[in-house]
C-alpha cells in the first residue's frame, strides 16, 4: 500500500517540520513525505532537499489558478490551512492508496500502522479534540467551549483513502477551502477546521479515532494521563502514545500545558525533548516569524485590513492582477491614494 503523508507550513516552521518528518521517516521509511510550503526562501537560505527528511517540496502556486490574487485574501494561518484542500485533492489522484496530513508541530512516538489498518474499513479518519467531557469549570471553558467555536475535530490530522468517500471528501474540502478558509468565528468559520464538523453527516465510512494515544495536546491533557515506563515506552491512558501535537510552542503552549499537566513529569519531559529537537533543527538563516508574502514588493507590510478589502472587492481583484506589485499604478499605490495606508518615508 502506498501512503503519502504531507504537512503544510512556511519557512518559519521548517524547524518543526523537520522534527515531524524525521519522526515519520523513523517509523515509516517507505512512506512518501511531502512538504507543502507556501513561502519563498529567505535571502541567504537555500533548501537542500538531499539533506532534508522529506522527499519533495510542493509550492501551492502549482495547484491554484491566479495564485497571488487568491493568496492575498489570506493571512499566514489561513493560507497554510487553505492549501491543504487543493493538495489533498491532487494527491488522491497521484497513485497513492492513502493520503495523510499532519501539522508541522506534531511528532510521532510510535508507528501509525493501526490507522492504515482502520482505513481498510473506513475511508476518512478524523481525531476529535476531546474524547470525554470535562467536569472542571476552567477545563470546560478552555476546552469544551473552545471546540464549539473552533471545531469538534482537530485538523492537525486527517487521513483518507484515495478513492471512494475519501476522494469525495477531498473534492468537497478543496472547494470549501478555496473559497471559505478564513479565521472568522463570528461568521461560523475557523479556517479549514470548522468545516469538518459536517463530515460525519455529509459522508459515509467516516472513522472517528477514539484511541487516546493520537493527537495528544494541551486541549485534552485534562483527560489524558501520560506515563513513561521503565522501558522508555510512553503510554496515554494505558494506550501507546502515537503522536503529540505541540501546539503553540512558546509561552502560550507552556501556560496551557502547565495548567493541565499538573505534576506530570512525563509531560514536561516530552515537551523538553521536543524543544531540544526543534532548537537543533533551526536554521539561523531563517528569520523568526518569516513569511515572504507578508509584504508588498517594496517591503511595505501588508495590513490585515488590506487583505479583507481585497477579499471583499471583486473590482479591485480585476483591476490589479498582482496585488503584491508596489509599482506606480498598482494596488498599493491605489491604497495610498485612498489614504488607506501610509506613504513611504521620503
Amino acid at each position: 500500500m502506498k501512503v503519502l503523508c504531507f504537512s503544510s507550513f512556511t519557512y518559519a516552521y521548517l524547524d518543526r517540520a523537520r522534527v515531524l518528518f524525521a519522526s515519520l521517516r523513523r517509523f515509516h521509511p517507505d512512506w512518501e513525505l511531502v512538504a507543502l510550503i507556501t513561502d519563498l526562501p529567505p535571502p541567504g537560505f537555500q533548501l537542500r532537499l538531499q539533506d532534508e527528511p522529506f522527499d519533495r517540496v510542493v509550492h501551492p502556486g502549482t495547484l491554484i489558478p491566479d495564485f497571488k490574487s487568491w493568496l492575498f485574501k489570506h493571512d499566514v494561518v489561513e493560507v497554510c490551512t487553505a492549501v491543504k484542500g487543493p493538495f489533498l485533492l491532487d494527491a488522491c489522484g497521484s497513485g497513492a492508496d492513502v493520503v495523510m496530513y499532519l501539522d508541522p508541530d506534531t511528532a510521532l512516538f510510535s508507528d501509525l500502522t493501526p490507522l492504515i489498518e482502520q482505513l481498510e474499513r473506513d475511508d476518512i479518519l478524523l481525531t476529535p479534540h476531546l474524547l470525554v467531557p470535562n467536569e472542571d469549570h476552567q477545563a470546560i471553558f478552555d476546552n469544551d467551549l473552545a471546540t464549539l467555536r473552533t471545531g469538534i475535530f482537530n485538523l492537525g490530522f486527517v487521513a483518507v483513502k484515495a478513492g471512494g468517500e475519501g476522494a469525495r471528501f477531498a473534492q468537497w474540502w478543496n472547494d470549501r477551502l478555496l473559497e471559505y478558509c478564513y479565521d472568522d468565528i463570528p461568521a461560523g468559520l475557523f479556517v479549514d477546521q470548522k468545516w469538518c464538523d459536517h463530515v460525519p453527516v455529509f459522508f459515509d465510512r467516516v472513522g472517528i479515532v477514539r484511541d487516546p494515544g493520537y493527537n495528544v495536546a494541551s486541549w485534552n491533557l485534562s483527560q489524558r494521563k501520560v506515563a513513561i515506563g521503565q522501558d522508555g515506552a510512553i503510554r496515554v491512558n494505558g494506550a501507546p502514545l502515537r503522536f503529540w501535537h505541540f501546539t503553540k510552542l512558546g509561552p502560550t503552549g507552556d501556560v496551557m500545558t502547565r495548567r493541565y499537566a499538573g505534576d506530570s513529569h512525563a509531560v514536561y519531559e516530552i515537551w523538553r525533548w521536543y524543544k531540544e529537537q526543534v532548537d537543533a533543527a533551526r536554521d539561523p538563516a531563517i528569520p523568526d516569524r518569516y513569511w515572504a508574502y507578508d509584504q508588498y514588493g517594496d517591503g511595505t507590510e501588508i495590513e490585515r485590513a488590506h487583505r479583507l478589502l481585497w477579499r471583499e472587492r471583486a473590482d479591485l481583484r480585476m483591476a490589479f492582477p498582482d496585488p503584491f506589485d508596489a509599482s506606480e499604478g498598482g494596488f498599493l499605490d491605489w491604497l495610498r491614494a485612498q489614504g488607506l495606508t501610509a506613504r513611504p518615508a521620503a
